[in-house]
């Protein structure tokens, strides 16, 4: 007699939850810490974490049904805001046609010609899936281009969860760096430097001791990691120079200033200062992809060449080009090509930073704002913060208790004092007076 087949239970049918707090304890008991990114626990500001439902234009729901005015924007990519039309519809009409083929498509092709149509210092741009996907290929291929081992990085800069970025400054000017977390060997990090943003006599030094052993500079342009911090104009120049100099290329990991900050990026506001200038590698994500996994890494030809299948640095993987994401891209590259749309997305960006810093003159509180494009950042402080040092010493108790004070009146900030903000096309005028009155009525509070 045949037995009866074994059943289980199938998570689809578990029981309803309504709240936040009760999808969090579930998510403990088979999530480690219940997120599967660790920002997301909401450990830096206290509290319990929103489970997000639903999300539309410029607003998102959690479980219980609270609506929020969304400035984290998924971390950056929704710079259309959710469920833009166009969006949409082209990431629907690609998934009734495949989701994943396992080989070369033409939207593909399509979405690495856009690119580098709109980022003249890229000649050529391999597709991945992720940002530390796309930073560590980009170090593999300076490394495998130059013949060199050493590498620099800044305290403050994230690039990452790869294991040779992973790392802190160590004791000393110019030292190696030292593991940050736990299953990274110290000899994995051996060749890496670790130093302070924004410092140009560190730069200077390191070029001096290790410059023949340098293989490249790595540094977000404007650090969103450590809120937002922008590279001085003199130090990416002297790191420019100091490349050029010693053979050394400059890598600039533009995965979340990429097409956020400007249509040609970062390094088109930094070519504005100085003349001439491009990075030799660039590294993109989040707005690239419209919010599906994927990122990219490109450079010159030359580079580039140096690569799988035509050179000897190999990189691969299973879902880059993925049909679906390059559809979500190039319909998210399309529309905010559109004349115009920087200019009203960096008003509307500015409009936000300046309310919040009126608002907290008004009450008497340190309070500092910078932004670029439709990304922004705050401090409480009373200058804006150069380096990691200096934003560590920022007050992150006040900034808790903004934090939770606005998300108890349906604004939503990303649940750290590390993490800059962003503003998308969706947010209305409305929207921005809205924040701007949450936010004086909880700083008079204060």
């Amino acid at each position: 007699m045949t037995p009866p087949p074994t059943t289980f239970p199938c998570p689809l049918e578990a029981p309803a939850v309504s709240t936040n707090a009760q999808l969090f304890e579930r998510a403990q008991r088979s999530i480690p810490g219940g997120v599967n990114s660790p920002v997301r626990a909401f450990r830096a500001v206290g509290g319990t974490p929103r489970f997000i439902s639903r999300a539309e234009g410029a607003y998102m729901w959690d479980a219980e049904g609270t609506r929020y005015i969304d400035y984290i924007g998924s971390w950056g990519p929704m710079i259309l805001g959710h469920g833009h039309p166009a969006v949409l519809e082209a990431v629907l009409s690609a998934a009734r046609e495949g989701f994943s083929f396992g080989a070369p498509t033409e939207r593909e092709v399509e979405l690495a010609e856009a690119i580098i149509e709109r980022v003249p210092s890229i000649e050529q741009v391999r597709l991945v899936s992720s940002g530390t996907e796309a930073g560590m290929s980009a170090i593999r291929l300076a490394r495998g281009y130059t013949g060199r081992s050493k590498i620099i990085k800044f305290e403050g800069c994230y690039h990452g969860h790869a294991d040779a970025l992973l790392v802190k400054a160590g004791s000393g000017l110019a030292t190696f760096g030292h593991p940050t977390s736990a299953g990274v060997p110290p000899e994995v990090v051996q060749h890496t430097l670790v130093l302070e943003y924004n410092n140009v006599e560190q730069i200077e030094a390191a070029f001096a001791a290790h410059g023949a052993d340098i293989a490249c500079v790595m540094i977000e342009p404007i650090a969103g990691n450590m809120n937002f911090v922008r590279a001085a104009v003199p130090f990416v120049k002297r790191i420019r120079e100091l490349c050029d100099q010693h053979g050394a290329l400059f890598v600039f990991d533009e995965v979340m200033t990429g097409f956020r900050v400007a249509l040609g990026s970062a390094q088109s506001v930094y070519a504005q200062a100085i003349p001439g200038f491009t990075p030799d590698i660039s590294v993109f994500g989040k707005v690239i992809g419209g919010g599906m996994p994927l990122a990219a890494f490109g450079t010159s030809r030359r580079v580039m060449e140096k690569l799988a299948p035509l050179g000897p640095v190999y990189q691969a993987g299973t879902l880059s080009g993925n049909p679906v994401a390059t559809a979500c891209g190039l319909a998210t590259l399309r529309e905010i090509s559109r004349p115009g749309f920087y200019e009203a997305l960096g008003a509307r960006t500015r409009t936000l930073v300046q309310g919040l810093q009126a608002a907290a003159d008004a009450a008497g509180v340190p309070f500092v704002v910078d932004s670029e494009g439709g990304m922004f950042g705050f401090f409480f402080t009373s200058t804006l913060p150069q380096n990691y040092t200096q934003v560590m010493a920022t007050d992150q108790a006040r900034f808790n208790r903004f934090f939770h004070g606005l998300l108890d009146r349906g604004v939503y900030l990303a649940p750290a004092l590390y993490e800059a903000g962003f503003v998308s096309a969706a947010h209305t005028e409305a929207d921005i007076a809205a924040t701007v009155a949450a936010a004086a009525d909880v700083l008079r509070a204060e």
